[in-house]
């Protein structure tokens, strides 16, 4: 089983910073995505981050050049600096690994950590 725990939310003025941190343990093997999805309040979850094993990101339109995800394969961690917050970004954020296989895509979340940001 693998456990992810997220930490770093918290409030902050618009145009501030942030950095979240998820740490993954337990059977995690080869190839895989580490991600930061957002839900704000009645709205569907949507990806902010994702970032591969190798290293390669993708980014959500709306966070291109003010955040930035990075892992450490060797801890299994990854972050996200948030940086220039709007209160758009408010929300509750959530890590997620996903690990590819042949047969199936095992997919795991973490609790979530709020972040809200104050105009």
């Amino acid at each position: 089983q693998v456990q992810l725990v997220e930490s770093g939310g918290g409030l902050v003025q618009a145009g501030g910073s942030l950095r979240l941190s998820c740490a993954a343990s337990g059977n995690i093997f080869g190839f895989n995505v580490m991600g930061w999805y957002r839900q704000a309040p009645g709205k569907q979850r949507e990806l902010v981050a994702a970032i591969r094993s190798g290293g390669n990101t993708d980014y959500a339109d709306s966070v291109k050049g003010r955040f930035t995800i990075s892992r450490d394969n060797a801890k299994n961690t990854a972050d996200l600096q948030m940086n220039s917050l709007k209160p758009e970004d408010t929300g509750v954020y959530y890590c997620n690994l996903r690990i590819p296989t042949s047969l199936k895509d095992f997919t795991y979340w973490g609790q979530g950590t709020q972040v809200t940001v104050s105009s």
